[in-house]
């Protein structure tokens, strides 16, 4: 899982604030410490983190820590990369995948 100044750490607590109430669109990286896939993501999400400041939030959920959020939002395999804009999710891709498919997911 992605991790850096520019990734914002969600857990089950501030998911609402910092997603849900967003004024930005946000995509969040769904990914477990043990999952090799998040691993080879991890750098990639960092990458698109921190080409956007300003422009999108870019955010981390661990599904052993955050398991309300996970089950709310059906992830049922890691790595789930959801775009969130107004509280709703406007794009998703499950597995593991490349920066320009998470910039055209960010873009709707």
């Amino acid at each position: 899982m992605a991790s850096g100044k520019n990734v914002i750490e969600i857990t089950d607590a501030n998911f609402e604030s910092e997603v849900l109430l967003s004024k930005e669109p946000v995509l969040v990286d769904f990914g477990a410490t043990w999952c090799g896939p998040c691993k080879a993501l991890a750098p990639i999400v960092q990458k698109v983190a921190d080409e956007s400041v300003g422009k999108y939030k870019v955010a981390t959920v661990d599904i052993d820590d955050s398991p309300a959020t996970t089950q709310k939002f059906g992830v049922r395999s890691v790595p789930t990369v959801m775009v969130f804009k107004d509280g709703k999710v406007i794009g998703q891709h499950v597995g593991l995948t490349n920066k320009e498919t998470l910039l055209k997911l960010l873009a709707g």
